[in-house]
């Protein structure tokens, strides 16, 4: 019964009945297999389809097939433009392989990065590519267990053994912080978030050494903050960096997030960048280039990043014996006026 106003869906059947063949036939043009079906007759069914505008019907053929060619996306915040780039980046990546991207935001909370798996599994996704929570490492090793394709991107775990891809975290902010030295600061403060998760200790043991190299290194100027407190870590954090006893001459935030918000707390404090207080960032935001003095940062290549981790997780679900390997990407350091050093 098609109660009024409700349009029936076309089947390969009307499809077959107006063009007059099979539906068998029919089947072979639309499923992509019709080798045996002449050009000008697979081109007149494609057109009645389109005429007819028939859609495919998803969960049969999933059922037939075992796949959805769906991939399930966790990011941490889906609002943070690292995160936004790079999902838009999978999303374009993934329909050239006629896959469909379904996205979530974690919020860093290890419960929502499991009710996410939850519905990302089921709903038949394919294979994840996750931006993993601290804490979720269970997580993953449940993933590995049910034989369930994962991609790790921008973080990972050095406990759980799975296909990745990031960048040298530790020789991006070794850069990042000798170019301060090279501009004459000498005591540069640190500013990154708690919770342990092995990219941010990569880019604070790369500010260290830089410092160590010059022996300037003072474990006081390393502040952290709370993801969940943003706004009173960065001033609490800004607040130690910035004692008489220790003013530091430059800050180097860890993400972009606590970029901006360090921002604000500087300008709330009226102290002028690079003039009172360099700043180098890692990872780049519109942001920066509205702000008085356009921000330097670490450029991750989101391109790249997107693309690898694509490629990985189709692996994984087409050749699910395929060794696990770590991609390493490209990262550059963009230098602008907040760190004291035009470009150019």
């Amino acid at each position: 019964m098609i109660f009024e106003g409700m349009e029936r869906k076309v089947s390969m059947k009307d499809i077959a009945e107006r063009v007059g063949v099979s539906i068998a036939l029919v089947s072979y043009v639309l499923n992509e297999k019709e080798g045996r079906v002449g050009p000008e007759m697979a081109q007149q069914i494609r057109k009645v389809a389109q005429e007819l505008n028939y859609r495919p019907n998803l969960i049969a053929r999933s059922l037939q097939s075992g796949r959805t060619n769906t991939l399930g996306l966790i990011v941490a915040d889906i609002s943070n433009p690292f995160f936004s780039n790079i999902a838009r980046i999978i999303e374009d990546e993934a329909k050239q392989y006629g896959y469909t991207v379904l996205f979530g935001s974690s919020d860093e909370s290890v419960e929502k990065s499991q009710g996410l798996i939850d519905t990302f599994l089921n709903r038949q996704a394919d294979a994840l590519i996750l931006a993993p929570a601290a804490g979720t490492e269970p997580q993953l090793m449940a993933l590995k267990k049910k034989k369930i394709p994962f991609v790790l991107v921008d973080r990972y775990f050095p406990s759980v053994p799975a296909n990745s891809v990031r960048i040298d975290n530790y020789q991006a902010a070794y850069k990042a912080v000798t170019h301060l030295l090279r501009t004459g600061k000498k005591r540069i403060g640190m500013l990154t978030y708690d919770g342990g998760m092995e990219h941010m200790q990569e880019r604070e043991r790369g500010y260290r050494q830089a410092l160590e190299d010059h022996g300037l290194y003072q474990a006081a100027l390393s502040q952290r903050a709370s993801y969940l407190h943003l706004q009173e870590g960065v001033a609490t954090g800004l607040s130690h960096l910035l004692q008489p006893d220790r003013k530091v001459d430059a800050v180097f935030f860890a993400t972009n997030s606590l970029a901006i918000e360090g921002l604000k707390q500087l300008n709330a404090l009226r102290l002028k960048v690079p003039d009172d207080v360099a700043v180098i960032s890692f990872d780049e935001s519109d942001a920066f280039d509205l702000f008085y003095a356009p921000v330097s940062y670490v450029r991750q290549s989101l391109r790249d990043m997107g693309r690898e981790a694509v490629r990985l997780a189709i692996q994984g679900v087409e050749q699910k014996s395929r060794p696990q390997v770590d991609v390493i990407v490209g990262a550059d350091l963009v230098i602008r006026k907040s760190c004291g050093f035009k470009a150019g």
